[in-house]
């Protein structure tokens, strides 16, 4: 059936409205932050109510014989996985691979480059840690005692500071890389919660999680620091605040990495003694 020419108008107006509003309110440079938080809260909740539906549908027989708080931390893992994935992608495309914050650029100091797709992203991920320190609020201690709530809060109000000031967002997204631990986190404790601790595949888990936590959470923050150093004039320039965030949240949360790398260095060798 033909398309009538009014139609065609129609809807070219209409697309035409749509980019206008896109362009000019929605990701205009005062409202990217607040756009990306609200997209960002708004995705989790999506995926935390996919993850009920298809673990429903295709995990039924483990899904249905959780406690509520479990079916709780199942859908919030899988909330977290999804982003951790996202943010780590991100993060490691901004500090490897996009020359935004390439040594050779010219246009001003490292601490002080952003652009709209950093600052959005950005702003997905404090959405990200606003929705997950909520529930974990919620239901504390369920999902995690007091470390989390540092972790989170820590981690929030510097991506947050990054995000509406655009400082240090390279900093920002080398401390976000370490995200990448998070998907093993989670099948270890989806592995551990439907009895599969004894299988090869939570082994070989353990095996992941050591690795990726020693290049992503400790060999990383010692490159992150070193790259503080050889760039100390660019970063001395950073407002107070910013300059405080830049040591103190990494130095923590390094800290706090070196307490869970020994946990994690304990649990492996205790599993890898079982299997002997």
């Amino acid at each position: 059936m033909a398309v009538s020419k009014h139609t065609v108008m129609t809807m070219k107006s209409y697309q035409h409205q749509a980019e206008n509003l896109l362009k000019n309110h929605l990701l205009a440079d005062t409202a990217v932050p607040y756009t990306a938080i609200i997209t960002g809260i708004v995705i989790c909740r999506l995926i935390y109510d996919l993850t009920q539906l298809l673990s429903a549908l295709y995990f039924n027989k483990c899904y249905s014989g959780l406690n509520r708080l479990q079916r709780i931390e199942w859908n919030n893992r899988g909330m977290s996985t999804v982003h951790a994935f996202f943010i780590a992608a991100m993060s490691l495309y901004f500090v490897y691979w996009s020359d935004l914050y390439a040594d050779y650029q010219t246009t001003g100091a490292i601490t002080f480059r952003n652009s709209t797709l950093s600052t959005f992203t950005l702003g997905v991920s404090v959405g990200y840690f606003i929705a997950d320190l909520a529930m974990i609020l919620w239901l504390y201690p369920s999902l995690g005692g007091i470390e989390y709530v540092v972790h989170h809060s820590l981690s929030g109000i510097a991506v947050a500071y990054a995000m509406f000031s655009g400082e240090g967002q390279l900093y920002t997204y080398m401390v976000l890389i370490s995200e990448v631990t998070t998907p093993e986190i989670n099948m270890r404790w989806f592995l551990d919660t439907v009895g599969l601790k004894r299988s090869p595949a939570y082994l070989i888990n353990g095996i992941v999680i050591f690795l990726a936590w020693l290049v992503a959470r400790i060999l990383l923050f010692v490159y992150m620091f070193f790259h503080v150093y050889l760039h100390y004039d660019q970063v001395i320039q950073m407002h107070a605040f910013g300059y405080f965030l830049v040591f103190v949240v990494p130095s923590v949360l390094a800290v706090m990495n070196l307490m869970w790398f020994g946990k994690i260095l304990m649990g492996l060798k205790k599993t890898l003694t079982k299997k002997k």
